[in-house]
């Protein structure tokens, strides 16, 4: 079996082209059949068209707590970006790795599976569980039947390292994130008649409330130290309604987020932005339909919010497992923070399993043109790695 350096992995890697709204399965099938060649077998856990898939495999006993090794395996989009280089075809330039999904976080996943010939060759006192997950990059969606299973091993791991980019530093804590989507129907009419109900008006107020909003919570305390910014953030980033100047909208919607601190439920804004609603917008939007002789105006559905995905924040756990191992192995004495999301949230708060954040690049060259990561992170990860072995690895 062709054995890979970290390197030589994400390039191979990197070749598989993983954009979110893309089929991975090329990728998993990969990985299957290196992992069969060292014996090593997989579960995959497919989505419901079978058009994409998780990956677990087990390296070790299966009777004691072992270790998570978690990534992902998609990537963000690289249309409307002014690439240099191929994103799909890595390439080496000045100490860096240039391609898509370098940094984030496919570089991780290289590390993990270049190591797995070493992993293989030594006895372990405990095992490693390598988990690689689906549609991270559009709301965490698709890891759920991965973190399930976890959730319901027989011995459930003691710790799960999520290798997303934090620049080999060990992260306790991150926000969640919440993507929403609200719609508001109105009625068209020619605009001269003022006979409509116009949805793009009404979807303003509710986004001018989001602002408020998201400057009171500006004022708030941080619930934990360090995060920048030092409070959830509520954002809206995409609003589309309308056809023509003249023809009152019937139809607005507004994609928006919270990002909330550890310890802020998302369902506390959802609260205060639905009361807003209903005391607010729908008594003036049905009184105006009302007046227009809009039929069964009272009955009708004027305003309604889907939740996209959830993501829950990573809840700072001192002195956990996970916590504890990771620091050791990486010499370092102190943890951070980040506000980005990801799955870690999701293993420590549905799997049950203590977790944290560690991998290499940095997360400033995330979803960027020209996408890197640096060879020194790559080797640091490798060295980390190694350290993890010496210390699983039953003593003769």
């Amino acid at each position: 079996m062709k054995e890979y350096s970290s390197s030589e992995m994400l390039a191979k890697l990197i070749s598989f082209d993983t954009t979110s709204w893309k089929s991975n399965l090329e990728l998993i099938d990969f990985v299957v059949d290196y992992l069969n060649g060292y014996g090593v077998s997989s579960q995959v856990f497919y989505n419901e068209e079978k058009t994409k898939a998780n990956l677990l495999a087990t390296i070790g006993p299966k009777d004691v707590p072992g270790i998570i090794l978690s990534g992902h395996t998609d990537v963000v989009p690289v249309a409307e970006q002014n690439w240099s280089y191929d994103p799909f075809d890595m390439i080496e330039r000045d100490g860096k790795l240039f391609g898509r999904g370098t940094c984030d976080m496919k570089g991780f996943i290289a590390c993990v599976l270049a190591a797995v010939p070493r992993f293989v060759e030594a006895d372990l006192s405990e095992p490693l569980h390598l988990a690689f997950s689906y549609d991270e990059e559009t709301g965490c969606t698709g890891v759920m039947s991965l973190v399930e299973y976890v959730k319901a091993m027989p011995v459930r791991p003691r710790a799960c390292i999520v290798g997303e980019p934090t620049s080999m530093r060990v992260v306790n804590s991150h926000k969640g994130i919440s993507h929403l989507l609200t719609r508001v129907y109105g009625v068209e009419a020619h605009s001269s008649t003022d006979k409509g109900l116009n949805a793009v008006m009404y979807a303003a107020k509710m986004i001018g409330f989001l602002g408020e909003l998201a400057h009171e919570l500006t004022t708030c305390p941080p619930l934990v130290e360090g995060f920048e910014p030092p409070y959830t953030t509520v954002h809206v980033g995409r609003v589309k309604g309308g056809t023509a100047a003249n023809i009152t909208p019937s139809y607005c919607e507004i994609e928006w987020d919270i990002r909330p601190m550890p310890g802020q439920e998302c369902a506390e804004i959802m609260d205060r932005f639905n009361s807003f609603i209903a005391d607010s917008i729908l008594p003036a939007m049905k009184a105006r339909a009302s007046e227009t002789l809009i039929e069964n105006a009272a009955d009708k559905i004027w305003v309604e919010t889907e939740i996209l995905s959830n993501v829950p924040p990573l809840l700072p756990e001192t002195g956990s497992s996970a916590e504890t191992l990771v620091l050791a192995l990486a010499n370092q004495n102190a943890v951070t923070v980040v506000s980005y999301g990801t799955e870690a949230g999701l293993f420590q708060a549905t799997g049950g399993v203590p977790t944290v954040v560690f991998g290499p690049g940095s997360i400033l060259q995330a979803h960027r043109p020209d996408e890197y990561i640096d060879c020194t992170e790559m080797t640091s990860c490798d060295e980390f790695l190694g350290r993890l072995l010496s210390i699983i690895r039953v003593q003769d």
